[in-house]
């Protein structure tokens, strides 16, 4: 069995197409699994859970983007860190469709898979586990750490299994332990470059393979969106994000 890794789609609708355009050509795919952040800071929101949530073959999990707009949907707030893209997401939630609104509510924060003796874990990064349940409000992700071997073991050591695949993070993280792999193949929607990385675990065999691809997109297209849909805080997100 073949599983793919995307995560951080963020609004991306052309980047997250050349990534499924080059997973459904490989023909030997058998599930996608979706790490949270679907939404946001690029403009495409409704066109990415479109496809997303069209899909049979993949499972999704909510990231901190996703359950902040839910937050300011619900009327239930809008966490103090993120303060800096409350404009944004505010533009988002108005917009949001409401079917894709409740599919959004239905997702957990977890998945989990065992394949040929080896227990794949995806998350959207790492929750200790007295919050796993907490609200967006009490800001239950941890602070983003180095990508480091020492800082992904100290997260996730204690977690119950082989592979721990997470996002969040937007750099490409690969480490192999001795105990555990975690993976993180990169922010398909807001990379630096003008690609969109994805992963493959090959669970094929007798030791798990793992691969990073870059799919290549038009990518001035895309960025050429935010001055025409006249996207909030789209300066800030350019800095951050994008260039």
């Amino acid at each position: 069995m073949k599983l793919a890794i995307i995560t951080d789609i963020h609004g991306n609708e052309l980047a997250l197409k050349a990534v499924l355009q080059e997973i459904d050509k490989r023909g030997d795919i058998h599930e996608i699994w979706c790490l949270g952040d679907m939404i946001a800071m690029g403009p495409d929101s409704n066109e990415v859970l479109d496809i997303l949530f069209g899909r049979s073959d993949i499972r999704m999990i909510t990231g901190n983007h996703d359950e902040a707009i839910l937050s300011l949907i619900a009327g239930e707030g809008h966490p103090e860190t993120y303060k800096h893209t409350r404009e944004h997401h505010q533009w988002i939630a108005e917009r949001l469709n409401p079917n894709h609104v409740t599919k959004l509510k239905q997702l957990p924060r977890i998945i989990e898979k065992q394949v040929n003796g080896t227990r794949v874990l995806g998350i959207h990064y790492h929750i200790e586990e007295n919050k796993r349940q907490a609200h967006i409000q009490d800001e239950p992700f941890y602070t983003i750490q180095e990508a480091t071997l020492e800082n992904m073991r100290h997260m996730f050591s204690d977690y119950p299994a082989d592979i721990i695949c997470f996002g969040h993070h937007h750099p490409e993280h690969d480490f192999q332990a001795d105990d555990k792999i975690y993976l993180n193949p990169g922010a398909l929607g807001v990379s630096k470059g003008d690609t969109a990385p994805y992963g493959i675990i090959d669970l094929t065999g007798n030791e798990p393979i793992i691969t990073i691809h870059n799919a290549a997109y038009d990518k001035k297209a895309f960025l050429e969106k935010f001055d025409r849909l006249q996207v909030p805080q789209r300066e800030t997100l350019f800095k951050l994000f994008y260039t």
